[in-house]
């Protein structure tokens, strides 16, 4: 299951689940739309990789199985 990380590694802005202002690197570390934008110009300063918006999560989960 993906890490859904509170704030951005840069700034520290808040960012909750269900935003769809964060970004994330196949590490998963996670930026703001701001430091993603403007001081990494879309790239991890970690590993290098891409940064692509993250998928927002819904405050709960419901799990419905059919059995």
């Amino acid at each position: 299951m993906l890490e859904m990380k509170p704030g951005c590694e840069t700034c520290g802005a808040g960012l909750l689940p269900e935003t769809s202002k964060a970004f994330i690197c196949s590490y998963e570390c996670t930026y703001c739309v701001d430091c993603t934008v403007h001081r990494h110009g879309g790239r991890c300063p970690n590993c290098g990789g891409e940064l692509l918006r993250r998928p927002a999560r819904q405050e709960k989960l419901e799990i419905t199985r059919n059995t």
